[in-house]
């Protein structure tokens, strides 16, 4: 395991779980500071604050913020904060953009597809069984985990019939988990706070190609996010930027449980995947930290998968 400069720091905006959390305990073991912007309820601080804690433990420094990362107010506080840490020696090495702040909507109303009812009658046929009796052992089949039942389920009840995207939808998941990066990239910059050599991360989604039902505005979002990455590798490159996006594989984090639906992807993505199992933070954080590397610093403009190959099975 190598180990960075102890003068280096990582910015990481959504640090409180899944890949953000992950890329912190990485960062943290290889002897990075780390600053940590989240938003979390105080319930949720008695799980948190003991991971934070251990993150200290490794030695290195460690800031936390919990506040709205999305407004220039809370940009404002937290580049003050580590402007005042950082004294006249630390540079942040990383900006690793985590938010998952979007809207899982449907655009209109959703019936259901009606593929897996009719499969489950020819099969309740065939076999001289009620339906209800096949429609029983799938579900059971399903929710213990036989993946392949996956396209037996019915899908409408994940679904809300009742509220569909707005404008409004749109306009804050676009910016929250489009161009907000750019934001906090620019007043990093605008302070002189990133190294000669720092690195500009942030993570997209098979979601940014293939349409899931009801993930269109953080789809949306994810196109934006690629395209302001590709404008900032080239824009930034003189000032010693490098900036690249990561699509993970499908990852079982509280931002997945959140999607719609979620349960079918998992099911499809660890039959798909030449592994046979999911992407766990742990292997987006591998990556990360490979990305900080001196060995890294030809890569820019780049959407890099770690998935496993799972896009591809």
């Amino acid at each position: 395991m190598m180990d960075f400069d102890r003068n280096w720091w990582a910015v990481i905006i959504g640090g409180s779980s899944g890949f953000g959390l992950a890329a912190a305990k990485k960062l943290a073991a290889c002897k990075m500071n780390v600053c940590i912007v989240h938003r979390d309820r105080r319930s949720a601080m008695k799980k948190i604050e003991p991971e934070f804690e251990r993150l200290r433990e490794t030695g290195v420094e460690v800031l936390t913020f919990n506040l709205d990362g999305l407004s220039e107010e809370g940009r404002t506080r937290v580049l003050d904060g580590l402007c005042e840490q950082l004294g006249k020696t630390g540079k942040v090495r990383m900006l690793l953009h985590s938010v998952a702040f979007g809207n899982l909507k449907l655009l209109g109303p959703y019936p259901g597809a009606e593929a897996p009812a009719s499969a489950r009658a020819k099969i309740a046929a065939d076999a001289g069984l009620p339906k209800e009796r096949i429609d029983e052992i799938v579900a059971d089949a399903f929710a213990e985990g036989f993946n392949a039942a996956y396209t037996l389920v019915d899908d409408a009840d994940d679904y809300s019939n009742r509220q569909f995207l707005g404008s409004e939808d749109f306009s804050r998941t676009l910016h929250a988990m489009g161009y907000n990066i750019v934001e906090w990239v620019q007043d990093i910059m605008g302070r002189g706070l990133f190294a000669k050599d720092a690195r500009v991360l942030s993570l997209t989604s098979e979601g940014n190609s293939v349409a899931w039902k009801g993930y269109a505005a953080i789809s949306a979002a994810k196109a934006v996010l690629e395209s302001v990455t590709r404008a900032m590798a080239v824009e930034f490159a003189p000032r010693g930027l490098r900036a690249n996006v990561i699509q993970a594989g499908i990852t079982d984090t509280p931002a997945l449980q959140a999607i719609p639906g979620s349960a079918r992807i998992r099911a499809q993505a660890s039959l798909r995947n030449p592994f046979g199992r999911l992407t766990t933070p742990e292997d987006v954080a591998n990556v990360i930290c490979l990305l900080c590397t001196d060995e890294a610093s030809w890569i820019n403009g780049a959407i890099i998968c770690a998935d496993g190959g799972e896009r591809i099975g």
